[in-house]
């Protein structure tokens, strides 16, 4: 029988929240057995690149990532935020690592391709993960905590969604590991009615995800969640849930599996 591992997303809005992510960090720290954090920081970037007088650009709801802005990334979610997520572990008793996808080349990627005129700059897509690397690392009694930041090999840094690095990590740990993937997140789980949080679906697999999306219950920003997480499932992963950030014990929210 494989040994559990939990793989936990924390997104920018926790992470600029001291007491929200004093508490997540806590609840992180709660969890049993072995982990990882893989943590978001698109809300502290835009203000250091504001006070940089950068602008921030965005297309389709994501990050257009210029020379300017990749600077500011690169040091926003590799330094400030990987950083202080990894300091306050470490008095919490985690013996965390601090890592982006060039470290130890745990994550290669390339610079996505510009599609119908949609050009993104220097943003990455997953190429691979190394799990052996990886779980080198966690069978030190080390716990990673991942940036949103890979490399493509070339000696470029390329800015890459936390979702995909959180979703990727969890397949590439599959073959090692029992992997519960999960998605902190500011609602409850997947609604069935977004204006009442309390109408959680507790389980979805596949057939029940295309069920909702052909009648309209899941629909736009809940779409390329989903989809990772049924990806990551088909991939090996035991289970992904998506709840909220005060939540991350396993037993609230919905949870993505095969059937």
């Amino acid at each position: 029988m494989k040994e559990k591992i939990t793989v936990v997303k924390v997104g920018g809005a926790i992470v600029e929240d001291k007491e929200r992510l004093s508490q997540l960090l806590k609840d992180f720290t709660a969890i049993e057995g072995k982990k990882i954090l893989v943590h978001g920081g698109g809300r502290r970037a835009t203000k250091v690149a504001e006070a940089l007088g950068i602008e921030s650009k965005m297309l389709n709801g994501r990050r257009i990532t210029d020379a300017d802005m990749l600077e500011v990334v690169t040091m926003v979610y590799g330094g400030l935020v990987n950083k202080n997520v990894v300091a306050m572990l470490q008095s919490n008793g985690i013996n965390a690592l601090g890592l982006t996808g060039a470290d130890m080349d745990v994550i290669r990627s390339h610079k996505r391709p510009v599609r119908n005129g949609l050009d993104f700059g220097y943003a990455g897509d997953v190429d691979h993960v190394n799990g052996f690397e990886l779980r080198n690392i966690i069978e030190q009694g080390i716990t990673p905590v991942m940036a949103p930041l890979t490399h493509d090999g070339c000696g470029n840094i390329l800015n890459t969604n936390a979702d995909t690095i959180a979703a990727e990590t969890a397949k590439a740990l599959a073959r090692f590991y029992e992997v519960t993937l999960i998605y902190s997140f500011e609602k409850k789980g997947v609604l069935s009615n977004p204006d009442d949080d309390n109408s959680v679906i507790p389980v979805i697999t596949r057939n029940d995800f295309n069920k909702y999306v052909a009648d309209g219950t899941i629909a736009g920003g809940m779409l390329p969640k989903l989809e990772n997480a049924l990806a990551a499932v088909d991939k090996g992963v035991k289970q992904v849930i998506i709840t909220l950030s005060n939540a991350i014990d396993g037993k609230h929210g919905t949870i993505i599996k095969q059937c």
